[in-house]
C-alpha cells in the first residue's frame, strides 16, 4: 500500500471513532469498513492508498466491541507509531498466504456493512465471501463527521488557501506569448511546491480556445497576445489539506470584443454567490444565487457545471454546490464557489475561492483580487 502518517492527537481520533459509531448505528450500520484513502487518513492519520493487499480499520458500531486495524506484516512496520492501542484498536497483522478478510471480521458482529466508498472491487467482493454480504457504502456516514471541519482543520485550509494564493501572485513571471501552456504549467507546479505544498496536484492552464473547456489541463499551444488564460491550481499540504483556485489572466489587452462585458458579470455572479452563504442557506441557494446573474446578462446557457465542491482531505467532497441539493449549510462546511464562462471555440474564464461558512455567514480563504488580470 505504500502508507505514511501524519499525526493525529489522540484525543481528536478518540472523538473521530465514537462520532463514526453514533451516526453508523443512526443509519442502521452494524460495522463500519474504512480502506486506505481520506477517510481512513481522516480517521486515523494513516495515508496511503488500496493495492492487492488488504489494510482496513474495522469499526463495529456497538461501543463495547473493539476496533480491528487489519494490516499486512510488511505495511504495519512503518505505522508502529500511530497510537492505536491507546484508542482500544485491536491491530492484527497478516502475511502473504494467510486469509485477510476473515481477519477483519473475525469476531465483529453480523449484520450490515457500510465499506468506504473508493474501496477496490477486489476487497468488496472478497469481503463479501468472508461474511459482509449485507453492504453499503460508508459514504453518507462518514461525510456527516467531514463535512464540518473542526478548528484544526480550518488552520490547515487558511494556510493552504494562503499558500496558493502565493502561486497566483506570481503567474506574471511564467505567463506571457510566446511560451506553451505545458511550459507556464511546468512552473507553475514547481512553485506549488516552493510555496508550501506537498505536491502539485492540478495545474490547468486553458489559452485562448482552450480556456472553453473547463476541465481542459495542458497542451503545446503556443500562448499568443490578446489570449484569455484561465489558470486553476492547487494540491495538498504535508497534513493533506488541499487548495483550490482559479483565476483567468490577460496576456495583453483580450483580443475578443465581449470579454469586458461577460467577465463583469461572471465577477458579479461569484461575489453573489460568496455573499449568500450563511448557516441555513441551502447548497442549491448558493448555486442560484450567482447563476441567476449569469442568467440576467444571457449567459446562462454559457455556465456549464456546478458552482462549487467540498473541499478538506479530498480535493472534491460534501458538500456540493449545485442545483437540487437542498442540504443547509452549518459552521464548518468549506466548498468552492467558481462560476464559469465558457465560450466554445473562442475563450473561456473562471473564478474560483474556497470558502468557510462561519457561525454569522462566510469566511474567503482566498483572498487575492477576482479581476481580470492583465499581464
Amino acid at each position: 500500500m505504500g502508507v505514511t502518517s501524519t499525526v493525529l492527537d489522540v484525543t481528536t481520533m478518540r472523538s473521530r471513532l465514537d462520532r463514526l459509531r453514533r451516526h453508523a448505528a443512526d443509519a442502521g450500520v452494524t460495522t463500519t469498513v474504512v480502506s486506505p484513502g481520506s477517510d481512513l487518513r481522516y480517521l486515523t492519520g494513516v495515508a496511503g492508498s488500496s493495492f492487492e493487499r488488504l489494510t482496513a480499520l474495522v469499526v463495529p458500531s456497538d461501543p463495547a466491541v473493539a476496533p480491528v486495524f487489519v494490516s499486512p506484516a510488511l505495511e504495519y512496520a512503518g505505522l508502529g507509531h500511530v497510537p492505536l492501542g491507546d484508542l482500544g484498536v485491536e491491530v492484527r497483522t497478516w502475511v502473504d498466504g494467510e486469509d485477510p478478510y476473515a481477519l477483519a471480521l473475525g469476531g465483529v458482529p453480523g449484520g450490515r456493512v457500510a465499506v468506504s466508498d473508493m474501496t477496490p472491487a477486489l476487497h468488496l467482493l472478497q469481503l463479501r465471501d468472508a461474511g459482509a454480504v449485507d453492504q453499503q457504502l460508508a459514504g453518507p456516514v462518514l461525510r456527516e463527521l467531514r463535512m464540518r471541519k473542526d478548528e484544526a482543520e480550518l488552520a490547515e485550509l487558511r494556510a493552504a488557501g494562503a499558500a496558493i494564493d502565493r502561486v497566483h501572485a506570481r503567474v506574471g513571471e511564467w505567463l506571457r506569448a510566446g511560451r506553451t501552456e505545458a511550459e507556464v504549467a511546468a512552473d507553475i507546479a514547481a512553485a506549488i511546491v516552493e510555496e508550501g505544498h506537498a505536491a502539485a496536484e492540478f495545474v490547468i492552464v486553458g489559452s485562448g480556445p482552450n480556456g472553453a473547456s473547463p476541465h481542459h489541463s495542458v497542451s503545446d499551444r503556443v500562448i499568443e497576445q490578446g489570449d484569455v488564460v484561465v489558470v486553476d491550481i492547487g494540491g495538498p499540504l504535508p497534513s493533506g489539506y488541499n487548495s483550490d483556485s482559479t483565476r483567468t489572466y490577460a496576456v495583453g489587452a483580450p483580443r475578443e470584443p465581449d470579454v469586458a462585458t461577460a467577465y463583469a458579470a461572471l465577477q458579479a455572479a461569484q461575489r453573489a454567490s460568496v455573499a449568500s452563504v450563511r448557516p441555513g442557506v441551502t447548497c442549491q441557494d448558493v448555486e442560484r444565487a450567482g447563476r441567476d446573474v449569469l442568467a440576467a446578462a444571457g449567459l446562462a446557457e454559457h455556465f456549464i457545471h456546478r458552482t462549487g465542491h467540498g473541499i478538506g482531505l479530498d480535493v472534491h467532497e460534501e458538500p456540493y454546490i449545485v442545483a437540487g441539493n437542498e442540504l443547509p449549510l452549518e459552521a464548518g462546511m468549506t466548498f468552492s464557489i467558481e462560476p464559469g464562462v465558457y465560450l466554445s471555440g473562442r475563450w473561456g474564464a473562471r473564478i474560483e475561492d474556497i470558502v468557510a461558512v462561519t457561525v454569522h455567514g462566510v469566511e474567503r480563504l482566498n483572498t487575492r483580487p477576482t479581476d481580470l488580470a492583465v499581464l
